[in-house]
């Protein structure tokens, strides 16, 4: 039996140290919220493949859907011959999605794939060339959208030239936030600073589109004040740029709604979504205004392999295991869980600086010193090392990796979450004691 030692000396060799891995273990088997590895060694699993799979590990009947569909076809080109699951999922997401309007949906692989075609159509629409974007912001690590991403190491850097026309502002960070100021005291003047920014950066008669996370995820778990969204979303209405939502951590029930922007009443002329989308199947859409999806013509969206219908016959599961098993209301449940602990080890350890949470999208931020507000990016990879010793799988998020962040399937168990929230409070008592 190959051990996780060999199988890494194997990894090493033969692959490159560019694809990153969190931790040294290989798995043999998964389901529901439990890894187990090839030394038969189980883990709670809070990672959930960074946010894929909010259904779970091999959900029993987005399985029978994928069993049933590669017994049909497994890959026609929808380019080349038309088939129903595409037509079927594009239906049903225009009707889940947020926006009283005509909507289109589009598939493609991953959601850089999405974000990237969601630049296009927003450029072609508009006819300009300018996109603004948001410090922290993570959209993903092709040229368009690593250019649209903000983190520089490991993500940029090297990776250099940028795509040109992306302009950045500061993002709603209200524990750092850019400008000094102190919610509500501040009356929201980062949303409103996209009206200067138009004096100082780029016109707002050049801007194609603005795309932005409603809650960031590779930066760190981030959740602005509700006015934040509205106020950006007005402010590009009245200069006609298009307002996009990147739904790929946050979508699919991650915060207790499908969409994060349902929490902020505002509906996005366009929103990409990936990641749980697809049951842990690679698929990515962009839903929108039909106007704006119709604009590119014939042949300038797609690939090869875009909207491929195993993909999209287990997201059409994915989306009735959403009304089977209530898993809206379950991670409502966690999240309130999740946000109350790390609450209690806020008050207990001087470590953690800062708790958030938008229903099962809780983080929590690690610091050196509360005052100085010193990022704690050792001491966070060390309670991530310890808690994986103990059975639980975790991974850090931040601009400076310090932010803890719960992305457990929605179908993990109370037991199975009390149990890893213990690990956590227990490795916090070792390395960083009261």
């Amino acid at each position: 039996m190959k051990t996780n030692e060999s199988l890494l000396n194997e990894r090493n060799q033969h692959i490159p140290q560019g694809p990153f891995n969190t931790h040294p273990i290989f798995v043999e088997k998964a389901e529901g919220a439990i890894i187990t590895d090839v030394e038969g060694k189980k883990y709670i699993d809070f990672a959930g493949g960074i946010g894929a799979n909010n259904v779970g590990h091999c959900d029993k009947k987005v399985l029978k859907s994928i069993q049933d569909q590669i017994e049909k076809y497994i890959h026609p080109c929808f380019h080349v011959v038309m088939y129903e699951p595409y037509v079927e999922l594009a239906k049903r997401l225009n009707e889940l999605t947020p926006g009283h309007f005509p909507k289109k949906t589009m598939f493609v692989n991953s959601g850089a794939e999405g974000v990237e075609n969601a630049i296009k159509i927003s450029r072609h629409a508009t006819g300009r060339p300018a996109i603004i974007t948001f410090e922290d912001a993570f959209h993903g690590r092709t040229l368009l959208a690593l250019s649209l991403t903000s983190k520089m190491k490991p993500y940029k850097f090297g990776f250099g030239p940028y795509a040109p026309e992306i302009y950045r502002m500061p993002y709603a960070y209200c524990y750092r936030c850019a400008f000094g100021l102190e919610y509500p005291s501040c009356e929201i003047d980062c949303a409103y600073f996209l009206k200067e920014f138009f004096h100082t950066h780029i016109s707002a008669e050049n801007v194609a589109g603005l795309i932005v996370e409603p809650v960031l995820g590779e930066g760190g778990f981030v959740i602005p004040p509700k006015e934040y969204f509205r106020i950006l979303h007005t402010i590009c209405k009245e200069n006609g740029i298009v307002f996009i939502a990147d739904e790929v951590q946050t979508g699919f029930g991650r915060t207790a709604k499908m969409f994060a922007v349902e929490h902020y009443e505002v509906e996005p002329d366009l929103i990409v979504m990936a990641k749980s989308i697809a049951g842990g199947l690679p698929l990515s859409a962009v839903t929108g205004k039909a106007e704006l999806m119709d604009h590119p013509q014939s042949g300038g969206l797609g690939g090869t392999f875009a909207g491929n219908p195993v993909a999209c016959s287990a997201a059409l599961t994915v989306l009735d295991q959403f009304k089977n098993l209530s898993l809206l209301s379950k991670a409502e449940k966690i999240g309130k869980k999740v946000l109350e602990k790390f609450r209690e080890f806020q008050e207990r350890y001087p470590v953690v600086g800062d708790v958030r949470g938008l229903g099962a999208m809780v983080g929590m931020e690690l610091v050196v010193d509360r005052k100085t507000k010193e990022p704690a990016t050792a001491l966070t990879k060390r309670l991530i090392n310890l808690c994986r010793e103990k059975g639980l799988l975790m991974i850090s998020a931040g601009t400076h990796s310090n932010i803890i962040r719960s992305l457990m399937p929605l179908v993990i168990t109370n037991n199975q979450l009390d149990e890893g929230l213990r690990i956590i409070g227990e490795v916090l008592d070792e390395i960083s004691p009261p």
